[in-house]
């Protein structure tokens, strides 16, 4: 994490870790970081990055922490729509948003 939150902000949001691959970005005082595999596509988990804060953001109205802490079921459920096993499946956010509110409808 240090690794991460130390870095200058002129370098990239690809940091080798040992054997693994961590991608970042930062939104405001939040930090998203993904952690793949070293030959995994860098500019495609950061698009993932950025496809998931734009989702949050729909939801909670400009996400903050404390969005994440207290909706962490949604944010789960968020996740599960558009990665599974650790693959990216769904890049269509509103795929994504139309089957949230499906979910939330059920509720």
């Amino acid at each position: 994490m240090l690794l991460v939150v130390n870095r200058d902000s002129k370098f990239t949001n690809f940091v080798e870790f040992r054997t693994h691959k961590v991608i970042y970005r930062r939104y405001a005082g939040l930090f998203f970081s993904l952690c793949v595999d070293i030959t995994d596509n860098e500019l495609a988990y950061l698009e993932c990055i950025h496809l998931f804060v734009e989702i949050l953001d729909h939801f909670f109205s400009n996400v903050c922490e404390l969005d994440l802490v207290f909706n962490f079921h949604k944010v789960y459920l968020i996740l599960d729509e558009f990665i599974l096993a650790g693959e990216l499946q769904e890049t269509s956010k509103r795929a994504i948003i139309e089957r949230m509110s499906e979910l939330e409808k059920l509720e």
